[in-house]
């Protein structure tokens, strides 16, 4: 018998790093995330262009966000059925190909709108595939690291991408910019293509080796719709405590920061600051995020960073509840700095969540978590936007921080992980 203390040495980013495969994976999603980030950006300023219209402007930005929830429902299955290589490099192909195509087609707003929507609805199926390739890569605390460095780069690709965003718009135009997205995809796509090894699903693994998929019915083993099985799918994830509390407390804390985090332009507005203030005050809550994942990541132990998860989450909330009092600009941007750095205490939750769902279901339960954490980003923001217009900007703001703290107390009698259990 062994404790699984023996199995939670802590790793170091350098080890996490000299994995060829997880290098590969993370630098293209690095650079595809910088990638869709322009793209979006120039797709939103290139509707409005076209249209004048800002509801438009605003709707080819949610939508590729929010269809991913639908996606990752009826399809999500897909992520654990076919080889992860064939499937990234699909994702990568189509992203390019959408751009290249409304880059050099004359299309119809409602076609651009439709093709983003469509593309979005497939986001969860191709990142559930990278993202379970990477939990089959890395074990033990190289796995946390790992999702660190994904969580991190993801802040930084998505800060180069719209800062570069508006030099690329001001220097090659709309229709050049989303060509230069497209050529950035099709480089992830061949670098995938060739690097990447054709590796089976776990389901064909398992076939090769004669061993039954665990926990699954024998009816549901044999082929059927991809309706049906991601359906199914998704309902025996579900059907689980364990796998909805840690879903739960992945997605809601993002959901009312989101919240918070919508309302920092308006709220600059209100209190008067200097034009063009509240462009820092939004990169605070990414900065931040890079610094809370960089120190919990590198100086913390896999058990410290378990047990923080809860006052980690209350750092995140706390600074918010701060604006209710009007502060000053200087102010606010340590605030929102300080909470960003909560955001790591997602670090503390990886190996619970990859440990409470079933091996021949991951692909389907990271797409099913990344896809909630974009749908209830769109969410927080709705609801705390209404606040605001029932109220103050201030006092929304202070809302959404005082929910997330909720979530903290829920988290303090919910244990991350037992702590000892045995492996025979």
């Amino acid at each position: 018998m062994t404790s699984t203390r023996a199995t939670q040495r802590r790793a170091t980013y350098r080890e996490v790093l000299a994995d060829r495969r997880f290098r590969l994976l993370f630098l293209t999603r690095a650079a595809t995330i910088t990638a869709d980030s322009l793209r979006i950006m120039t797709l939103s300023v290139f509707v409005f262009a076209a249209t004048g219209s800002p509801l438009l402007g605003s709707l080819t930005f949610g939508a590729g966000f929010l269809p991913q929830l639908v996606g990752s429902v009826l399809l999500g299955s897909l992520a654990d059925r076919i080889r992860p290589r064939r499937l990234i490099v699909a994702g990568y192909l189509l992203e390019c190909g959408t751009a290249a195509a409304i880059a050099l087609a004359e299309l119809p707003v409602a076609l651009i709108l439709t093709l983003v929507a469509v593309v979005a609805c497939l986001t969860p199926v191709f990142g559930g595939a990278s993202s379970r390739l990477v939990a089959e890569t890395l074990t033990g605390d190289a796995y946390v690291l790992g999702r660190s460095l994904f969580s991190m780069s993801a802040s930084g690709a998505q800060l180069l991408g719209l800062a570069g965003g508006g030099a690329a718009l001001t220097l090659l135009g709309a229709r050049h910019a989303l060509l230069l997205s497209a050529g950035v995809y099709l480089a992830a796509a061949l670098a995938v293509r060739i690097r990447l090894p054709d590796l089976p699903t776990p389901r064909q693994a398992d076939s090769d080796s004669g061993q039954p998929e665990p926990g699954r019915p024998e009816s549901e083993r044999a082929s059927g719709s991809v309706l049906r099985h991601s359906w199914s799918g998704m309902a025996r994830l579900l059907a689980g405590r364990r796998v909805r509390q840690l879903l739960l407390a992945q997605w809601l804390p993002s959901s009312f920061v989101a919240g918070a985090e919508s309302l920092i332009v308006p709220f600059s507005g209100q209190r008067g600051f200097p034009a063009g203030s509240a462009g820092p005050l939004l990169a605070c809550l990414p900065v931040g995020m890079l610094l809370g994942n960089l120190i919990v990541g590198r100086f913390l132990s896999p058990e410290a960073r378990e047990r923080l998860v809860a006052p980690l989450v209350a750092v995140l909330g706390l600074p918010l509840a701060v604006f209710v009092l009007s502060p000053p600009w200087a102010v606010c941007a340590v605030m929102l700095l300080l909470s960003g750095v909560g955001f790591a205490y997602g670090l503390g939750l990886q190996r619970a969540f990859l440990d409470a769902v079933p091996e021949t279901s991951r692909g389907q339960a990271f797409g099913l978590l990344t896809s909630g954490l974009m749908t209830v980003q769109g969410v927080g923001p709705a609801v705390f936007g209404w606040v605001a217009e029932t109220s103050t900007v201030g006092l929304a703001m202070a809302l959404a921080g005082c929910a997330t703290l909720c979530v903290a107390g829920f988290l303090t009698w919910m244990p991350v992980r037992p702590l000892t259990t045995k492996t025979p």
